[in-house]
């Protein structure tokens, strides 16, 4: 299993719109669902302030990078769209199943 996890900060205001994007059944969740390598998205919010961290699955790190040399403009388009409901956001890692 590859994990790739990312933080956000949703704008103030937007959690809501965020979360649903966001989420396991969100515009990136139906856009990673094209590939049958995909595993799934957990979004998990902060108790104290307007932080996520989202946690995208595949099958592996290969299976990712083909996804991505295939639906790299989907990606890129969904990512500016998405810009409006973020105040920042990070990569935090990549990991394998242990």
């Amino acid at each position: 299993m590859h994990v790739i996890v990312w933080e956000f900060e949703a704008r103030a205001g937007k959690e809501k719109e965020f979360e649903k994007a966001y989420g396991s059944n969100g515009d990136w969740a139906r856009l990673f669902a094209e590939s049958p390598d995909y595993r799934g998205t957990d979004l998990l919010k902060s108790i104290t302030e307007r932080t996520y961290l989202a946690i995208d699955r595949w099958s592996s790190a290969d299976a990712f990078a083909d996804f991505m040399r295939q639906w790299q403009a989907e990606y890129q388009a969904l990512d500016e769209k998405m810009e409006s409901l973020t105040q920042s956001e990070r990569s935090i890692g990549r990991y394998e199943s242990a």
